[in-house]
């Protein structure tokens, strides 16, 4: 299922609003732990299931979010760092589990 609506809230959030009209909020720390991309999956595998990564704000900050295609969105983060494409089921996820 595809958002309608996403955005940034409180500096904090990202704010999602899905075709069900079910709405979600994903925090931004938790959004940056998860990247999909492969330089971050890698880092995750060498640290091992216990590392706990500790961000600074630029890390944290979110510069623009785009979708991609019909299945995610890419997000644009303060440092530079814009290389994983969450998918929507994957956001729907994380934000259940943070409930």
């Amino acid at each position: 299922m595809a958002p309608i609506q996403i955005k940034i809230k409180e500096k904090k959030y990202l704010y999602i609003k899905w075709q069900d009209s079910t709405e979600s909020s994903v925090r931004l720390t938790s959004l940056r732990r998860i990247c999909p991309c492969a330089m971050c999956s890698e880092e995750r595998l060498k640290q091992g299931k216990d590392y706990i990564p500790i961000y600074n704000d630029d890390q944290v900050a979110v510069l623009n979010v785009k979708m991609v295609g019909y299945y995610g969105i890419n997000v644009h983060w303060k440092d530079g760092h814009k290389l994983g494409i969450y998918e929507y089921d994957l956001l729907r996820r994380i934000a259940e589990q943070q409930r």
